[in-house]
This record gives structure tokens, sequence and C-alpha cells, in this order.
């Protein structure tokens, strides 16, 4: 008799500590684990800033999935539907091969992408930070754009290429104009012509209050820092529109700019709404246990999960944030294992241990168990969480040692090249049209005779 097939969707970091867990506790003959992965690492989304602005090289926040997981065979593709009567997944392998993988236990953890609103040209022209592809051409282009207008003799061109606007005033906003700022002026003083003056960055949230998570006392530092270093924060407005060389507002201004950055929240894979069962918000309703009421064998967690939040208790659901996503996945792990040999569930419970937001050089604000912290204090405490929540000895070492080699040597400001020729927008990047249809999931089922 073949033994049980657990298959986790996803390698981010509810389904690598999901594996991970699991090849701990099962015995090796107990169940065949499978994941399925469009990627061949676990990316460690906290950090893209540092790499988006050159800090970090790729290879520190990206664990290969390889050096985690030695018993699980990694399926390399995209789960693009699930059939959950026929207990089926699709996968559209990364050399375009569709396959149909089996399950006895699901366990779902597809992630989240950036959120799009239907606006005028954002799909076009934005950019997000949720891939190590996205954060590599984000510096490149940034760094082009000074090199552009350095080369240009139209004053509107300048304008334009040395204006920056990001969209999203929570703690990836935040962090990736802080660093990107902290990068071009700096870069800006080896461009004879152009001026520090010249460049200009832009946070825009429709939000009241910036990082309204943090509390109005750090919210209101992090603006203080912020306005400090000459970037233009501005609450209550969105965009409008965005085109090739301008972002309208909703307040009517017009702001001059070829960059487009946008974090303006997440939403849950659309994986889920293949499924055809309960969401909230978009995340796929689950019982405290993390299993899916009504869908036999079927686990989610992470961020497409709408986890009920028993340390906050009522209607609270865990913000989709790092630290629930690992914790959900040993829970799930551990529920997944009960299942397999009969015994009873548990639910999941964390309390949330605070937000850190890294703003460069010794400025930070962190709120680790409650307690507010500015500047190299809040910096010590947000670069220990990081360091100790990257998941290899190999990955926290290249990340102290890059954050030490900037400190001392400082930035480099060098285009890679190799993104220059790729489409940049949202849908290219997280390839959010992909998935299937519910008559194209049941035939693709059928015609594997499952």
């Amino acid at each position: 008799m073949a033994a049980p097939r657990i298959l986790i969707v996803g390698g981010g970091f509810a389904g690598m500590e999901c594996a991970h867990k699991l090849e701990r506790k099962l015995a090796p003959h107990e169940a065949e684990l499978r994941l399925i992965s469009p990627m061949d690492h676990q990316l460690y989304l906290p950090l893209l800033p540092h790499v988006a602005s050159g800090v970090l090289t790729p290879q520190s926040v990206a664990v290969p999935l390889r050096r985690m997981l030695r018993r699980t065979a990694i399926v390399p593709g995209g789960a693009i539907g699930v059939d959950t009567k026929a207990k089926a997944v699709i996968v559209r392998k990364i050399n375009g091969e569709e396959v149909v993988e089996r399950y006895d236990y699901l366990v779902l953890t597809p992630g989240s992408v950036t959120r799009q609103f239907d606006i005028p040209g954002v799909d076009k022209y934005a950019v997000g930070v949720k891939t190590l592809a996205e954060a590599a051409w984000i510096r490149d282009h940034v760094i082009s754009q000074l090199d552009l207008a350095a080369a240009s003799s139209h004053r509107e061109e300048r304008e334009q290429r040395l204006q920056f606007v990001v969209v999203g005033g929570g703690y990836a906003g935040v962090e990736t104009a802080a660093y990107l700022q902290r990068l071009t002026c700096a870069a800006v003083k080896r461009y004879p012509g152009l001026d520090v003056s010249q460049i200009k960055w832009h946070v825009v949230d429709v939000a009241p209050k910036l990082m309204p998570e943090l509390g109005d006392r750090l919210g209101e530092k992090a603006m203080e820092i912020m306005q400090r270093r000459g970037v233009n924060v501005s609450l209550g407005v969105s965009v409008a529109k965005a085109t090739e060389d301008t972002v309208t507002l909703t307040d009517d201004r017009v702001l001059p700019c070829r960059t487009l950055i946008w974090t303006a929240g997440v939403a849950p894979s659309p994986l889920i709404a293949t499924l055809g069962a309960d969401t909230n918000k978009g995340r796929l309703v689950v019982r405290p246990d993390l299993t899916v009421p009504g869908l036999d064998g079927v686990f989610a967690l992470g961020d497409a999960a709408a986890v009920p939040d028993l340390a906050k208790g009522g209607d609270a659901i865990c913000p989709p944030t790092a630290q629930h996503a690992m914790r959900q996945g040993w829970a799930a792990a551990k529920n997944v294992l009960a299942a397999l040999r009969g015994f009873p569930l548990t639910d999941y419970r964390h309390k949330d241990m605070g937000l850190v937001v890294d703003l460069g050089g010794i400025q930070a604000v962190s709120k680790p168990l409650g307690v507010q912290l500015t500047g190299l204090p809040a910096q010590v405490v947000a670069r220990g969480y990081h360091l100790g929540a990257l998941r290899t000895l190999t990955a926290r070492f290249r990340t102290a040692a890059n954050w030490g080699l900037n400190a001392v040597a400082g930035d480099d400001y060098v285009r890679t090249g190799f993104q220059a020729q790729r489409p940049a927008t949202l849908k290219d990047f997280e390839m959010t049209d992909a998935y299937l249809s519910r008559e194209e999931i049941s035939a693709r089922v059928a015609s594997a005779g499952l």
C-alpha cells in the first residue's frame, strides 16, 4: 500500500517551515512529502528593500529549499488550480509542462501578491516589492534614472527621471523609500551636472497616518525622520492615474515621474479563488486548527488564509506577517501529523511580537513586545530580529557581512543590466494571470483520469 501523500503548495515562510518540521517528525515510511514552488528558495521578504538598494546581495535573503529540505520532493512549478473533490492540484512547471499532482493531505500556503486597484496605468507602469526579480529590477532602474538624467539635456526629462513615487505607507513602502532615498542622494554626488536638491522621493498613502500599526508616537517619529531627509509624505491621498512619465494624485497634483513603486498592501494568491470555498476579504476561511471547513484533508495558512487570531480574540484575523506564517507552518505540521496518526488537532495561537522598521543607517523605529524604541536601540533590535529569523547560518553570515561592509565602505552604484530587457509590470513579475477557471481545472483533472 502506497504511503499517504502530503502535498504542500508554496515554498515561502509557511510552506517551507511546515515541510521542514514534517521531515523531522515523520518516519520515512509514514508519508510522501512533496512541495510545489516555482522558485527554488524561501525568500525573506522583510529585507527586500535592502536588496533593492544594494545593501544586501540577493543570495543573502534567499534560503535554498534544497539546503533546508532533504526528504521533500520539490516540484518546480506553480499551482494554477485545485480540485478538492478529486484531491488534485494542477501544476504548470517552469518549463511550461502541465501535470496533475494528487494528494491525501493538502497544505495550502500560496502566499500573496501585490494588491492592485482599478487605477488607470498602474498595471502597466507600477512595479512591486514582492520578489527578488522586482528588487533587482528596481535597483537597476533607479540607478539608470540617474545615468539617463545626467545624459539628458532636457530639463523636463531630468525632472521626470529624478522624481520617484512609492505608494503605500506601511513598513514595506516606508523602508523601500528610506533605503532608496539614501542611495540616490549619495549616488547623485558622483554625477557632475546633477544636484542632490533635484532628487525628490514621494511616499503616498490613503491612510491618515504613517504605519498606524506602530502607534502614534513611533509613526510620528518615522514621519519626522523621513521628512528630515527630504522625503515628501502625502497622507489621505492616493493615485488617480499613471502614465509613462507622470503620476496623478487624487488631490489633482501631477508629479513628473518615471518610477512608480507599488506597495499598497497585499492580496491573497489568485489560486484561492479556484477552490470555490468561503473567503474573508479574499483569504480562505479556516478553523483555528488551520483546517478548511468542508474540504477533506485540506489545511491553509499564511497570507492566503484568514486564520483566527485567538490571542486577540473576537473576530480578529492574524495579519499577513512573517512571524505568523512561520509559526503557522509549525502548527500545520503538527496538525497534519496528528491527522495522519488519528490524534486530536490543536488550535493555532501566537501573541504578536511587534514590528521593526529599518530606515537605514542608525535610524529605525521598533516595537518589540510593546516596548517603543527609536534610533540605534531600535536598529539593533530590528537587525537582530532579522538575523534570528533567517533560517540558515549561511544566510545570517552573508547578511551580517553585507551590512558590515556597507557600513564601512558605503554604497556602490552599479547597474547589473541583466533585468534591462525584462517587462516590468506587476503581472509579469508576480504571474497573476496564470490561474485556471473551475471549468479548466475539471477538464484537466478528467483528462488525467482522476
